[in-house]
C-alpha cells in the first residue's frame, strides 16, 4: 500500500511542486487547503486528526516575513504554533519531516559554507530567525523528527516580483534590465532536485536531526544574472555595486556523506529548464509586477 502522507500548504510553492512530482503517484499525499484547516488552530488540528493517521507529515506551511509580505505581525507565534500542534498530534503519524530554512544561521549575520555544527551558535533577534530556531531544538528531542535546511530554492511557481532567477528570467522576456543591488553568494536549490531528497527522507531513517539541503559550493547573483542575459539573448544587466554583502550558503557534507547518491542539476540546466518553462507561460506573467523592484 502507498504511504499516506499529510502535506501542510500544499498550495505553497515547495508544496505545489510536490503535488505535481512523481512523489504524488508513489504516495498518497493530502494536502488541505488553508480554508480547510488552519494549522495554527491548536482545537481545529486536534479535532482534523481525531478520525485521520498518516504515515509522514511534510510540514512545508510557514508564515513568511520577506520583503513583499503585507502582515507581519505573529510571524513567532504563528510558526511555532502550527509546529506545536502537529507535535501534539504525534502519535497520529509515524515521522515529521519539517521544511526549515538558512535563516536558523541567524540572517543577520554572515553564513559562509556554514554546516549544522554552526546551528546554535548565534540565536536570532527577528521573528522568523528565532522560530527556526526553536523548532530545531525541539526536534532535537523528539523521536522521528527532522528538520531540512533550505537555503534557497526555485522553480516554477515562485513569487517572481520578488525571487531573483524567476524575476530575472520574466525581465528578460519582457526585455527589460535585469537588476539587483549587490553581489552575494548563495545555495542556490533547483525544485526539481529537492524531489528525490524527501523520497530518501520518507523512505530511511537519519543519523542526525538537522541536515542542509544544498548542492555543491554556491553562486553568485552576478553570474545567474547573466547566465540569463545569454539565455535570453542579451538582455541588459545592471547592478548598483560591485561589493559583496552577506553570504547565505552552507555546506552539503551531512547529506551526501549519508546520501552518497544525491545529484544536483547545474545551475545553467536549471535556469535553462525554468526560462523555457516561462517562456511558455509568459501569458501568466504581470508586466507590471516587474516594473519596480521590491
Amino acid at each position: 500500500m502507498k504511504k499516506k502522507i499529510l502535506l501542510t500548504w500544499g498550495s505553497g510553492f515547495i508544496g505545489r511542486n510536490i503535488r505535481e512530482s512523481y512523489l504524488s503517484e508513489k504516495y498518497d499525499i493530502v494536502a488541505p487547503t488553508h480554508k480547510e484547516i488552519d494549522f495554527s488552530d491548536t482545537e481545529l488540528v486536534d479535532e482534523y486528526f481525531e478520525s485521520k493517521q498518516f504515515d509522514i507529515v511534510l510540514h512545508t506551511a510557514v508564515k513568511p516575513s520577506h520583503r513583499a509580505v503585507i502582515d507581519r505581525t505573529d510571524i513567532l507565534w504563528t510558526n511555532l504554533r502550527m509546529f506545536e500542534n502537529l507535535e501534539r498530534n504525534k502519535h497520529r503519524f509515524e515521522k515529521l519531516i519539517n521544511f526549515g530554512s538558512w535563516a536558523i544561521y541567524d540572517i543577520a549575520k554572515n553564513n559562509s559554507e556554514v554546516s549544522e555544527n554552526d546551528i546554535y551558535k548565534n540565536m536570532g533577534i527577528d521573528e522568523h530567525s528565532f522560530a527556526k530556531y526553536v523548532i530545531q531544538k525541539q526536534i532535537d528531542g523528539i523521536p522521528n523528527f527532522v528538520n531540512l535546511n533550505i537555503f534557497w530554492i526555485f522553480g516554477k511557481y515562485e513569487d517572481y516580483s520578488i525571487r531573483f532567477i524567476s524575476n530575472a528570467i520574466a525581465k528578460s522576456l519582457f526585455w527589460l534590465p535585469i537588476t539587483l543591488r549587490q553581489n552575494r553568494r548563495f545555495s542556490y536549490l533547483y525544485i526539481d532536485d529537492l524531489m528525490p531528497i524527501i523520497e530518501r527522507f520518507i523512505e530511511n531513517e537519519q543519523k542526525y536531526k538537522s541536515y542542509n539541503i544544498v548542492p555543491d559550493g554556491y553562486v553568485e547573483l552576478h553570474d545567474i544574472a547573466y547566465i540569463i542575459s545569454n539565455i535570453a539573448g542579451g538582455t541588459d544587466v545592471k547592478i548598483a555595486s560591485d561589493w559583496y554583502w552577506l553570504d547565505y550558503y552552507g555546506s552539503n557534507e551531512r547529506l551526501k556523506n549519508e546520501y552518497k547518491d544525491a545529484e544536483f542539476t547545474s545551475i545553467n540546466e536549471a535556469i535553462l529548464e525554468l526560462y523555457s518553462w516561462y517562456k511558455k507561460n509568459l501569458n501568466t506573467i504581470d508586466k507590471k509586477s516587474l516594473l519596480f523592484d521590491k
